[in-house]
Parts: C-alpha cells; structure tokens; sequence
C-alpha cells in the first residue's frame, strides 16, 4: 500500500518545478498606446493589424 506521506511530498515537489504558462507568440507581439478614446492594441510585427477598446485587458490573462 503507497505511503499517503509520499504521495503528497511528491506533488509539492512537482508544484515547485512546473514551468513558466506558455504565452502565444501573437500576445508577444502585441504593442499597446492609450488615446483619448480607448486603448490600441496592434501587432508590432504587422503595425496594420490592430483594434481598438475602451477597456484595458491584461492579455497574458486573457490569453
């Protein structure tokens, strides 16, 4: 029968170790500026594809 002690140590060493969340390449390259009627964000490698809001997302979160 496994050890309940075991297990549970194991599982906190693999919490330590877990690598960093992958982030998409498209939020890598996301660039933002404010204007008087929101926020643009826009593809620093395609400076023509871009959108505007008028509320700020954090895009690591929401990617």
């Amino acid at each position: 029968m496994p050890d309940p002690d075991t297990t549970s140590e194991q599982d906190s060493a693999g919490a330590a170790e877990r690598p960093e969340p992958v982030v998409a390449e498209a939020v890598e390259t996301t660039e933002a500026y404010e204007t008087e009627e929101g926020v643009v964000f826009y593809d620093a490698e395609n400076p023509l594809a871009w959108m505007q809001a008028e509320d700020v997302v954090n895009l690591e979160e929401a990617a």
